[in-house]
């Protein structure tokens, strides 16, 4: 060989070592930037899941059972396990003894005697040498006629059909499933907002402002006990209520029993599940509507009467 072909040839072997390195170098910052993207994206699932749990505490919902997480043992313990002949049945494409054709024969019963099986008939052992094909000087694999090889040939069981041996799964590239992981985790944050939105909402006229609600149910709490205050007085009118029982009833008794049911109504169904300190209820407007929507509603009741007369 020349010098020339030695100097062509190592040219191309320093070459290749510097394609080697720029590969290695370009395969490593893949890495790290993978590994980079992992740990952020944990971080983000992390934060996630400390938001979604705070949200569930602020909404009163129970957390899961130990028991029913996916994966558990309880949850394992639910899945049906393999039929009880399965291993025997797979046991006996490997070799559990000679393989027979149906209506051949019988097969020698267990201690019956020394096994006359070739080296390598798959009696259950390690045949050692036995067991490699193409040594010299030592039996290979006894060739089966093809019905007999067929059967003694493990398959694997796809949903397909039986006997159809399985696919084999498709290699996963690292950065689509991450790629697809961060459009969950975008997607979640969406919903987590949506749910935020939803839990800041009261359950009782949840488009309205605190002031019109706070209005509406106080309002509707002395609606009520207008409602009463007729009552009272047709009673008055039969004599079953004295005149200063109605008044009593009519001045204090029923505004405050009024004012005291907007009062709890507001905190029960007016409050949003999740809220950042104590929600208005708006005290003073509420007190002068009950005191005033009461006996307002009994003037308007006598001035009904007075015009029907």
């Amino acid at each position: 060989m020349s010098f020339e072909e030695y100097a062509a040839l190592a040219r191309q072997l320093a070459e290749q070592r510097r394609a080697g390195e720029q590969h290695a170098a370009t395969e490593s910052a893949r890495r790290r930037d993978l590994h980079a993207a992992v740990d952020y994206l944990q971080q983000r699932l992390t934060a996630q899941g400390h938001r979604l749990d705070q949200l569930g505490r602020s909404i009163r919902v129970d957390q899961p059972p130990a028991g029913s997480a996916p994966g558990s043992p309880a949850e394992a313990a639910g899945w049906p396990g393999p039929p009880s002949g399965s291993g025997s049945a797979l046991g006996s494409g490997f070799g559990a003894g000679p393989v027979t054709a149906a209506g051949s024969g019988p097969s020698s019963a267990a201690g019956s005697g020394p096994s006359t099986a070739p080296p390598g008939a798959g009696d259950g052992g390690s045949d050692g040498a036995a067991g490699v094909p193409g040594r010299a000087g030592v039996g290979a694999y006894p060739e089966l006629p093809a019905g007999e090889a067929r059967l003694a040939l493990p398959t694997a069981v796809s949903p397909a059909g039986v006997g159809v041996p399985a696919q084999r799964a498709a290699a996963v590239d690292p950065a689509v499933e991450l790629e697809l992981a961060r459009r969950m985790a975008d997607e979640a944050d969406r919903h987590g907002q949506q749910a935020e939105l939803l839990a800041q909402r009261p359950a009782l006229l949840p488009t309205w402002s605190p002031l019109a609600r706070a209005v509406a149910i106080y309002a509707a709490s002395g609606a009520a006990a207008g409602v009463l205050v007729l009552a009272l007085v047709l009673a008055s009118g039969v004599g079953m209520v004295d005149g200063f029982t109605l008044g009593a009833w009519i001045c204090a008794g029923l505004p405050a029993v009024a004012f005291f049911g907007g009062y709890l109504v507001l905190g029960r169904w007016g409050r949003p599940a999740m809220v950042t300190g104590t929600p208005p209820r708006y005290l003073p407007l509420g007190f002068l509507i009950c005191f005033l929507l009461v006996p307002m509603a009994y003037c308007a009741y006598l001035l009904l009467v007075r015009g029907l007369r």
